[in-house]
């Protein structure tokens, strides 16, 4: 038997683990790669441009708003390494190469961390609620994060299913439209059905996701 309690009626992962401007902002520079490509007569080096410039200003504006320093490092380090990738090879779709294969790689560790009952979605929550390991200990919340990982699992796939077609046939406009259609939106969902799985999960009566239960005291 299954339902809901306590603080799974009152908040949502979306509210948890925000992301929306976080996916919003990664998807800009390759939007900038794809107009700039376009409109410099599939020059890659314009493209580029427009890319890391962007980037750079998304940066700016981060640091601006006093988000992490190491998280806006990465995220413009990711776009100068697109840009030098597409750079050496002189393709203008390999610009999209390191998120297909960033996302390929976010599908196998999720699959592992279920497979050795380390769920990444308990993970990353757990460290939000500022639970540690806590939330192992309490069998109902494990399986629970176990059965809502594997929504993250369909996320990324469906993310390599659409890019790589692309990615093979050189698509670089419809590589940058589905680079947006695929960030916020997708992620929307996949936060909305996983916490929906997560709170089916847990039995009746099971106070949330805030206070796991260890199963000695059950």
């Amino acid at each position: 038997m299954t339902g809901t309690s306590g603080d799974t009626q009152t908040e949502s992962l979306a509210q948890l683990l925000g992301g929306r401007r976080g996916a919003v902002d990664a998807t800009l520079p390759a939007v900038a790669f794809g107009v700039g490509w376009v409109a410099g007569g599939e020059s890659i080096w314009i493209g580029v441009y427009c890319a890391v410039a962007v980037g750079v200003v998304i940066a700016g504006v981060r640091l601006w708003r006093n988000d992490r320093p190491r998280s806006v490092l990465i995220g413009l380090l990711a776009v100068c390494v697109a840009a030098v990738i597409a750079l050496r090879t002189g393709r203008a779709s390999d610009f999209f190469l390191l998120q297909l294969l960033s996302n390929a790689a976010s599908a196998l560790a999720w699959m592992l961390s279920i497979v050795v009952r380390w769920p990444l979605l308990g993970v990353v929550v757990g460290a939000v609620l500022g639970q540690r390991t806590r939330w192992r200990r309490d069998p109902a919340l494990l399986r629970a994060y176990g059965r809502a990982s594997w929504v993250w699992v369909g996320q990324y796939v469906t993310r390599v299913a659409v890019f790589v077609p692309l990615y093979l046939a050189d698509q670089v406009i419809a590589l940058a439209a589905l680079r947006v259609a695929l960030a916020w939106p997708l992620v929307a969902a996949c936060l909305a059905v996983s916490w929906w799985v997560l709170r089916r999960s847990l039995p009746a009566g099971h106070p949330g996701i805030r206070h796991p239960v260890p199963a000695d005291l059950r």
